[in-house]
Parts: C-alpha cells; structure tokens; sequence
C-alpha cells in the first residue's frame, strides 16, 4: 500500500485525520465522519505503511521497536501537505494515527473564527488559553492568533510545540519554532530557555503538568505575552484546572497571581452543520476587574454569569454561541442542545425563537 496515494487521497477528501489500525480498513475523518475504503488492514499491511513513514521522513525505526513505545512526530511533503503521526502499539500490532496539516496558515474568516477571538493577538502580556477536547481546533485558532501578530508588529515570537504543525514564516516579526523531543527536552526546559531568548510572545503548546503551569505563570508575570492550551471545557473549568494541580497551602497564592496575569480564556469546540461539515463554537471570556476578584475570591461559579454580562466587552458564553449560530441556520437545534453547557436554559430560549 503506497503511503504516498494515501496522503494524497487524504488531502483529496479534506480529511481531518486517517487511521491505519489492523482489522480495519485505511479510515478517513472528513468532517468529524469515518470513511473507509478498501479490505481490512492486516498487522503487516500497518507495519509496512509505518515503516514507510519512517523512510520518508528520514526518521530511526528504533524508535517504535520497543513494545511500549508510543512515537509522536511531523513531517512534510512537498507539494502536498504536513502531517502529524502518532505511531502506537495495540493488541499486540503497531497503528498510526495521522492527522493532516494543510500546507499554508489557516484564514480566520474561512474558518468562521470571530474577531473577538482575533482580539486576543492585540493584547501585549499576560496570558491567553485556547481550551477545549482534542481535535476542536485548538492548534488552528493559536496559529491564526500567531500569524496576525506575526503581521500586524515586531517582535521575536518564540513556538514550543510538539511536534510542531505550522510553519510560521518570518515576517514583521522573527520566529523562532521548537519542537519538543527534537529540539528541546521538554516543555519546561525549552520554557525556561525562552526567558533569556528576549521574547515578546510565547507560544506554549499544551500546560501539561504543575510544573509546566508554574513556569508559564511566572514567564506571563515577566511581561511577554503567553499563549497555551488546556483541555479543559470553559473558562470556569478552565481556572478551577489550572488552581487544583497546585497544593492546598499554594492555591491561594496562585488565585491571586492568576487574576494578576489571565487575559483571556477562549473555549471552542466542533460542531456537525446542517450541511454536514463542521464549525466551531466558541466561549470568549476576557478577564476584567470583576472576573479578576472572582478569580481571587475563589467564586469560578459565577464567571458565566459574568461573561454573560460582558457582551459588550466581547465575551460570550458557549450557549450564547450555540444559540446564534441555530439563528443563522448553520446547526439544527438538537446541535445546539447536544453541545451546550445549560441544557434547560436553551431549551427556553430556543422555544422563546419558535414562538416569535
């Protein structure tokens, strides 16, 4: 099986990911659906597709020969696209899991992403979050957030990713891109190695752990702006993560330097249109004096009733969103009530809609 007709045929279907698991057949995700083609995958059919990988990128097969090891990478391929694999042991057979970059930065306005999202590459410190469940596009609306920064000042914008998806040219600002494994250790080590690299905005690509959190908090206090990811579902959500991987005796202290240094938390997820594609749904909380002493007083619960109130500032909660994207006809209402956080409230709004 020709790894490259396979790559080639994923970039044909607008695929999201392809599956090459043994006992089923070669698996295209298009718009959040399966499609598969072909007979089922047998072990040796995986092992020589990955192999095959392996060849063509240049890469040391040693590195899935162990029966444990999972191997996470990118690579690319002139004319035709990146790609991410996830190379993994299963029942005793190897799989791959690849995830399809398309060549180029994404366009927010294609992709549905609005401005009050984009208002987030205008803030000069502080931190930003993108959170939501893997695959809700996280990566995408951070390369976006990046790329206008990228083009509207100057500064030296520093990625730590792993692995790294897109490629940042260097435009009114340098760039400098890392991938973890690669070309640093870890999160931590290239993070502590970026502070003396003079940043103005920090790119960090998952807060995996306390002590990748802890360093991130501390590199938003130096005055660089600092974006990363948690897969968390809303901002409240957000924080409470964020505050409950310090100890009892810290969290206080990390309460206060939190409301000191969020800017904002934005929350998205996929949603199937009518047509049956795919958008995105977004929660946008900008932190402002109000949320800042919600955040310091330990009252999450109340965020969302905050960022209802700061419609005006360019907040919206996720139902809101829900809401507005049935209004214009691009989910079906079920969509909306399968997605959304208040589940009784959107009912009544949405029959408040029907009645009208």
């Amino acid at each position: 099986m020709d790894i490259n007709a396979i790559l080639r045929r994923a970039i044909e279907l607008n695929a999201s990911d392809i599956f090459c698991i043994a006992g089923l057949p070669l698996t295209y995700k298009v718009n959040g659906r399966q499609q598969r083609e072909g007979e089922p995958l047998r072990p040796a059919d995986t092992c020589q597709i990955i192999t095959d990988i392996y060849h063509l990128c240049g890469r040391n097969t040693d590195r899935f020969a162990a029966e444990d090891a999972d191997d996470d990478f990118s690579f690319a391929i002139q004319q035709l696209g990146r790609f991410r694999a996830n190379v993994l042991h299963q029942r005793g057979t190897l799989a791959v899991v690849l995830r399809v970059i398309q060549f180029g930065l994404p366009d927010p306005e294609v992709l549905h992403i609005p401005p009050e999202v984009m208002a987030a590459a205008k803030k000069m410190k502080g931190l930003v979050l993108v959170t939501g469940p893997a695959g809700s596009g996280k990566s995408t609306t951070l390369a976006c957030l990046i790329d206008a920064i990228n083009r509207s000042r100057e500064g030296h914008i520093i990625t730590m990713e792993d692995p790294i998806e897109y490629i940042h040219r260097h435009n009114r600002c340098i760039v400098t891109q890392r991938e973890i494994g690669s070309d640093a250790v870890s999160y931590v080590s290239a993070l502590r190695s970026a502070l003396r690299e003079s940043p103005d905005v920090i790119l960090l690509g998952e807060m995996r752990d306390h002590e990748t959190i802890e360093v991130a908090m501390t590199a938003a206090e130096t005055g660089e702006l600092l974006f990363s990811t948690l897969h968390t579902t809303g901002a409240a959500n957000t924080v409470d993560r964020i505050i409950d991987v310090f100890p009892a005796s810290q969290q206080q202290q990390v309460r206060i330097q939190l409301s000191m240094v969020l800017q904002a938390v934005i929350s998205q997820q996929l949603v199937p249109t009518v047509d049956g594609g795919q958008t995105v749904a977004f929660e946008i909380m900008y932190t402002n004096p109000a949320i800042k002493n919600l955040i310091r007083e330990a009252k999450t619960h109340q965020i969302d009733a905050a960022i209802q109130s700061g419609a005006a500032q360019g907040m919206r909660t996720m139902d809101n969103s829900l809401l507005q994207l049935f209004q214009q006809g691009r989910i079906t209402r079920e969509t909306a009530l399968t997605y959304c956080i208040h589940h009784e409230a959107l009912e009544k709004r949405l029959d408040a809609l029907r009645m009208l």
